[in-house]
């Protein structure tokens, strides 16, 4: 995923505390910006993802409102932290008084809009013009979703693709070992293919991966469209791309993409 120019320098230079960033690593500021892409059709129906900010919308999968670059939800704590990441930067912003409210509903796990309608969706939308609170968001994203997906792939023995089909499972389902969870995913695949850090073989590995997480994704509410496995992901393992370069072609959602360059 690729950051804003400015925010990018800061960020990135936190990103080389942790891990070692090469030109293929999903860390890396062009193959970010793929993965950003890459979501955003699935997610929004457009490769613009630096529109994507100031989305939000309950979309009615039991996880309340759903909001901003991958879809930070009320019901799960991610939006709260993001909030709560923004208020620390800027006091005075127009979310910072939903903290109360997103706090209980992170805690009950609740979808309902308690403590946050009638005016969340407009303060939300509004601060979204703040480069504080795309910074939050970014910093949210890289933390919870993308660093532990890059770390995860590498002790799995993964190329650039896995890297992002672990990415992509994290961003939908959510870090976590219980069934529906990416640790429930991964586990399920363990049971039937070895990853490649075992000896077994990468495109197997991934395949049995995704037939794992084509099995969660059918069972749970507004996430019955497959299409970003099948026509996305595995598109990309059939051709060999485990570099996951361009040009890039795929469909999702009933919409066809492409990244050329």
């Amino acid at each position: 995923m690729m950051l804003p120019p400015k925010l990018g320098v800061f960020l990135l230079v936190g990103f080389c505390l942790t891990f070692q960033v090469s030109a293929e690593d999903l860390l890396s500021p062009a193959k970010r910006d793929i993965a950003m892409q890459l979501v955003s059709s699935a997610e929004n129906a457009s490769l613009d993802w630096r529109k994507q900010y100031a989305y939000i919308e309950d979309i009615d999968d039991d996880r309340g409102y759903t909001a901003g670059l991958i879809g930070f939800t009320s019901a799960n704590g991610d939006m709260l932290d993001v909030v709560a990441r923004y208020t620390k930067r800027r006091a005075a912003n127009p979310l910072a008084q939903y903290l109360p409210a997103l706090k209980t509903l992170a805690e009950e796990e609740s979808s309902a809009h308690t403590g946050l309608d009638p005016d969340f969706v407009r303060a939300w939308k509004r601060a979204a013009s703040d480069p504080a609170f795309r910074v939050a968001q970014e910093q949210i994203l890289t933390d919870q979703y993308l660093e532990p997906a890059v770390r995860q792939a590498k002790e799995d023995g993964l190329s650039t693709l896995g890297q992002f089909i672990y990415y992509d499972a994290l961003v939908m389902h959510g870090p976590g070992n219980q069934r529906e969870a990416f640790g429930g995913i991964r586990a399920a695949a363990k049971a039937v293919a070895k990853t490649p850090a075992q000896g077994g073989n990468e495109k197997a590995w991934l395949n049995a991966f995704l037939d794992a997480r084509v099995i969660i994704m059918q069972e749970e509410k507004a996430h019955e469209d497959t299409s970003r496995v099948e026509l996305e992901q595995r598109r990309f393992l059939r051709e060999g791309n485990y570099s996951l370069s361009p040009p890039l072609r795929w469909r999702t959602n009933d919409e066809d993409f492409m990244i050329d360059r």
